[in-house]
C-alpha cells in the first residue's frame, strides 16, 4: 500500500500548529487562570456579603453606624522591625461574611490532614477558591503553618481571615485590616483558650 505525501503533510502541519499553539498560549492561559479565579472570588464574596446585608422591608437596605478605628502604629519609625498595626473593629455585615467564611473553611479543612505544611495549607485554600494572589504566608505558630487571606473586595471592607494548619484541620479566625494596609501588617491579640478544670 502507498503513503499519500499530502495526508502526512497535513498531519505534520497540525501537530506543529497544536505546537505552537500550545507554547504560545501557555502564558495567556496562566494569566486567564488567574483571572478566572479572582473573579470567582469576587462572586463568591459579594454572593457572602449580599447574603449577610440586612434588608428593609420595603427593599432598601438597612444602615447602621460602620465600626471606625484609627490606625494605632506602634515602633520607631527609625527602626527596621516591620511596623504593625492593631485590627480595627468590624460591622455587623463584616462579622456574619467572616463567620461564613470561617464555616465554609473550616468544613473544607475538616479531617483533610496534611495541613502540617504551608505548601497544603496554601493548595487547599486554593482549592476552595481562594486566589493565590490574596494568600499571605505568616510565620509557623508553634510548629503549625500559618496563612492570611485578604478578604476585602468592596471599598471600605476592612475583612481577612487568618488560617493555621493543625493535625486534623485547621484553626480559623476573622479580623479587621485597616484601609492602605496589608493583612501581613496587622496585629493580632493571642486567643488563649481558658483552663478545663
Amino acid at each position: 500500500m502507498r503513503s499519500n505525501p499530502l495526508r502526512k503533510s497535513l498531519l505534520v502541519a497540525a501537530l506543529g500548529g497544536a505546537v505552537v499553539l500550545s507554547c504560545v498560549g501557555v502564558g495567556g492561559a496562566a494569566a486567564a487562570t488567574a483571572g478566572d479565579a479572582e473573579t470567582r472570588f469576587v462572586e463568591l464574596a459579594t454572593s457572602i456579603r449580599d447574603y449577610c446585608t440586612p434588608v428593609r422591608p420595603s427593599g432598601g437596605v438597612i444602615s447602621g453606624p460602620a465600626a471606625t478605628s484609627s490606625v494605632s502604629r506602634s515602633g520607631n519609625l527609625d527602626s527596621t522591625q516591620p511596623v504593625s498595626v492593631a485590627a480595627v473593629p468590624l460591622n455587623a455585615v463584616e462579622r456574619c461574611a467572616g463567620e461564613q467564611h470561617q464555616r465554609r473553611l473550616h468544613e473544607g479543612f475538616w479531617q483533610a490532614g496534611a495541613n502540617r505544611s504551608y505548601k497544603a495549607l496554601r493548595a487547599k485554600l486554593i482549592e476552595l477558591g481562594y486566589p493565590a494572589s490574596r494568600i499571605h504566608r505568616m510565620p509557623d505558630f508553634s510548629g503549625s503553618p500559618r496563612a492570611r487571606v485578604d478578604l476585602r473586595v468592596p471599598a471600605g471592607d476592612r475583612l481577612a481571615v487568618q488560617v493555621t494548619g493543625t493535625y486534623l484541620g485547621a484553626m480559623i479566625e476573622t479580623f479587621g485590616t485597616p484601609k492602605g494596609v496589608g493583612v501581613t501588617e496587622v496585629r493580632l491579640k493571642p486567643v488563649i483558650d481558658r483552663p478545663m478544670a
